[in-house]
């Protein structure tokens, strides 16, 4: 099967992005698609990959997400800003809402973060408290700031679904290997946790911005993930860390996001859409053949650099 693909990221949390309005393919199919392109090794690699598919009576166009294990998760605020610019450029809109799996967000297109680089608002809630559907079974309905027996005896944990499941633990300082134990933890789906969850180490640093380090469900350690972003502001202001309905800074790995969440479970973020090329590949047997890139968009990466390391 040969594909167009735009290669592109949001915060550095990068996909292979398909138009696939018009094409018909079984889940498995773009399960076995996801493994292929996002292959660290092979010809294009990614997190993951974003579909961008047809509306329904509420929205002009809908977003699926493939992770690179073939998991499909309910959200990804990142991989949608992409998905969003897709869409509102194929249909010559400013604003829209977009069908995701579980639920629709509103989107629009936002002036520009930095000169050059291509920005989208996107709303999404509310965050909710209540692991019970998750499930996360034998700590209650509710988890806001205390220590999960079976993660650590140490880090207090506060659980927010915002679309995707994200476990969140404010830390001083950020210990990927700790991380990486936590979130294997639940990445090996145990019977108290059966469909997984992102886990995050966010660090305060001042009045008005937090870095959040991420592992992803289906990915591993990520440079972003949107809805952590999201949740671990929502979070930040449930716990008193941080002020509700502020203008903050989010930074990761990969580069940053501004965010606001309301004390009623809301959160915009604001965040780069780039689109760094664009081609076709085939893919066949699980396996990424014979790409061919036909636009660079050099101009886009470069002003995204400029954020990221500024």
């Amino acid at each position: 099967m040969r594909l167009a693909i735009t290669k592109c990221h949001g915060s550095g949390n990068d996909f292979a992005l398909i138009d696939a309005r018009a094409l018909d393919l079984p889940d498995a199919g773009w399960a076995a698609t996801a493994r292929a392109l996002t292959d660290r090794a092979g010809l294009v690699g990614a997190d993951g990959i974003l579909l961008l598919t047809a509306g329904d009576d509420r929205a002009a166009f809908g977003m699926r997400i493939f992770n690179a294990d073939g998991s499909e998760p309910e959200t990804c605020l990142n991989g949608l800003r992409c998905v969003a610019r897709a869409g509102l450029e194929a249909l010559g809109l400013t604003t829209a809402t977009v069908r995701l799996k579980t639920s629709h967000v509103d989107v629009r297109r936002d002036p520009a973060l930095a000169p050059g680089v291509y920005t989208v608002r996107e709303t999404a809630g509310p965050a909710t408290l209540d692991v019970t559907g998750w499930p996360l079974t034998g700590e209650g309905g509710e988890i806001v700031d205390r220590p999960i027996a079976a993660l650590s005896p140490d880090l207090r944990f506060t659980a927010v679904g915002i679309g995707n499941p994200h476990l969140i633990a404010f830390v001083d300082a950020i210990d990927e290997a700790a991380l990486v134990r936590v979130g294997g933890i639940c990445e090996a789906a145990p019977a108290w946790l059966p469909n997984r969850a992102n886990v995050s180490f966010v660090q305060m640093r001042g009045d008005n911005e937090l870095y959040v380090r991420t592992f992803e469900r289906g990915v591993g350690l990520t440079n972003a993930c949107g809805s952590a972003m999201g949740a671990s502001t929502y979070a930040a202001g449930l716990t008193g860390r941080l002020a509700f309905d502020r203008l903050v800074t989010v930074r990761n790995k990969g580069g940053l996001v501004r965010a606001i969440a309301s004390a009623d479970g809301m959160v915009t973020l604001s965040g780069n859409a780039t689109f760094e090329w664009t081609g076709s590949v085939t893919v066949e047997d699980d396996v990424a053949r014979d790409l061919a890139v036909t636009q660079r968009n050099a101009d886009e990466v470069a002003a995204w650099a400029a954020v990221a390391t500024g």
